[in-house]
């Protein structure tokens, strides 16, 4: 499966509604095609939905939902898929670091099958070989032109086949886009546990969406609380018992001893610095799994309404 060319209609959608969905569409001097969501322009909730689908390589579904009243009191965001492996851990999961003279952002989507340099991609496959690239960038700024011609070399094109979607964390469309990565983190934790991820048939996760941030660096304290503390996943898998039951209840983010803080406070006491926290810690409130082998399910984790309280509103 092409992941790039399997965006192309939604990135097509995307330019023709530019100004609806308020965002802006560049052409930098070697050619690269940039989309900015959120640096210069608003962007919005539709921009975000669209964005998160296309970190998805088009293979999730990204809807918003009215929030469960006891838990929090806002609006929360949805994600299915039936191809995990495929939308979440190839494409919508963060692993790429782009740092180039300077500049700074996390790379996600297709992409980074296109440049396969992650070491996970030897374990899920999904090496992706394409005419045309895109990629999305979570940054607070438009990647200049040495940016993109670095990016277009490791993925294999020449920059006018690139095609990067830009958003801040602290912007209404990068929100969306970070708080739907429930399955993602749930897809994550299991390939850190040695868990079979092609036991993994469809996932449905639900998070709420906190208010943006004012700077990028409590944009991301917020959105990893929305995940932490407040998000619930549940994955249909085969296979059997024993394997379900003790790897699942590790997914959670309980299964860490920094668990029970807002994530601000943590990364604080890390002195900012994100890798030093415990990766235990990166999972979804709650995880259910249904095993379709055996009908039987199984529901770890909680969810702490009083953190997610506590981070939104400070």
């Amino acid at each position: 499966m092409k992941l790039s060319e399997n965006v192309a209609g939604l990135c097509r959608q995307i330019v023709e509604s530019a100004d609806l969905l308020r965002v802006a569409v560049h052409h930098d001097v070697s050619g690269t095609r940039i989309i900015d969501f959120g640096v210069n322009v608003p962007g919005g909730l539709e921009a975000g939905r669209l964005l998160a689908e296309v970190s998805m390589a088009g293979l999730g579904n990204i809807s918003f939902i009215s929030a469960a009243a006891e838990f929090w009191h806002m609006p929360g965001v949805m994600v299915r898929t039936d191809y995990p492996v495929a939308a979440c851990m190839a494409s919508q999961y963060a692993g790429w670091r782009i740092a180039v003279e300077g500049y700074f952002a996390i790379g996600s989507g297709p992409m980074r099958a296109a440049a396969g340099k992650e070491t996970l991609f030897e374990s899920i496959g999904h090496f992706d070989v394409d005419e045309n690239v895109v990629g999305v960038l979570e940054t607070s700024q438009l990647p200049p032109p040495q940016v993109c011609q670095h990016i277009a070399r490791q993925c294999g094109v020449e920059p006018d086949a690139l095609t990067l979607l830009v958003a801040p964390t602290a912007s209404q469309a990068g929100t969306v886009q970070v708080v739907a990565r429930s399955i993602e983190a749930a897809m994550h934790k299991l390939f850190e546990l040695g868990f079979e991820l092609d036991r993994v048939e469809s996932g449905f996760g639900t998070a709420p969406l906190p208010p943006v941030a004012g700077a990028d660096i409590s944009g991301m304290s917020r959105t990893n609380d929305a995940i932490l503390y407040g998000s619930e996943v549940t994955l249909w898998v085969r296979g059997d018992e024993p394997t379900i039951a003790s790897v699942g209840s590790r997914v959670p983010s309980n299964a860490s001893p920094e668990h029970g803080r807002p994530f601000r406070q943590i990364l604080e006491s890390h002195g900012r610095d994100f890798y030093s926290i415990d990766p235990s810690l990166f999972g979804p409130a709650v995880t259910t799994f249904f095993n379709l082998d055996t009908g039987r399910s199984y529901r770890f984790g909680r969810i702490l309404p009083d953190v997610l309280q506590q981070s939104f509103t400070s």
